[in-house]
């Protein structure tokens, strides 16, 4: 798919599942449990071991049916190793206008970090297609989010860190463009137990407030 037809799929899903766990072993699993829920945008976050890995096992398994990305890429050179393992989208905890460009250049979304308006504001400029507000929970979570936005109406803002089931209906009710939802979705205690129903389940709640948000 083209990058404007992966961005139309981020932006009607409003969800990117954020898929961190200390071992990428059983991380295909919770991938399908999570398209199983309803969520079909996720991203791989680099501080799995063997990330790369991951998403070929994913695309592998999945295919079109997910729109895969990478997330805490931090530099030019790791962006290119997600591209090439089947990343559409590159996410970062922080700007890096060489990751920006990298992704640019290649013609792949691309949501760097950023926290104040300096910071969400050079993101833009230098070409980020939506800017992940991390973490959104740090500076007062909704309130922020929608004090952030009346500057800034033509930025799109994914607030990530701190969404979970009690707050993602605020920050969709605040402007959020999508959320970035990790840990309150994708269970550390889950994952260890194989419990991928819970995390199915998790998935449907997270889809069913994104769909009336």
């Amino acid at each position: 798919m083209s990058k404007s037809d992966n961005f139309q799929r981020m932006a009607s899903s409003k969800l990117v599942a954020v898929i961190r766990a200390p071992s990428g072993e059983v991380l295909a699993d919770v991938a399908e449990a999570l398209l199983a829920g309803g969520i079909d945008v996720m991203e791989v976050t680099f501080t799995v071991p063997k990330a790369e890995r991951v998403l070929e096992q994913v695309a592998d398994r999945l295919g079109d049916r997910v729109l895969l990305g990478a997330g805490t890429i931090l530099d030019a050179a790791t962006a290119r190793v997600a591209m090439l393992a089947g990343a559409e989208f590159v996410v970062s905890p922080g700007t890096s206008l060489d990751v920006i460009q990298t992704c640019r250049r290649y013609d792949k979304l691309v949501m760097p970090g950023a926290l104040t308006p300096t910071e969400v504001i050079q993101a833009w400029e230098a070409g980020a297609d939506a800017i992940k507000v991390f973490p959104a929970d740090a500076v007062g979570g909704a309130k922020y989010l929608k004090s952030l936005r009346a500057p800034l109406p033509q930025v799109r803002l994914m607030p990530t860190g701190g969404v979970n089931l009690e707050t993602a209906a605020g920050f969709l009710q605040a402007g959020a463009w999508a959320l970035g939802v990790g840990a309150s979705l994708v269970e550390a205690d889950a994952v260890e137990r194989r419990d991928f129903a819970r995390i199915e389940s998790l998935a449907r709640q997270f889809v069913t407030i994104a769909r009336d948000g």
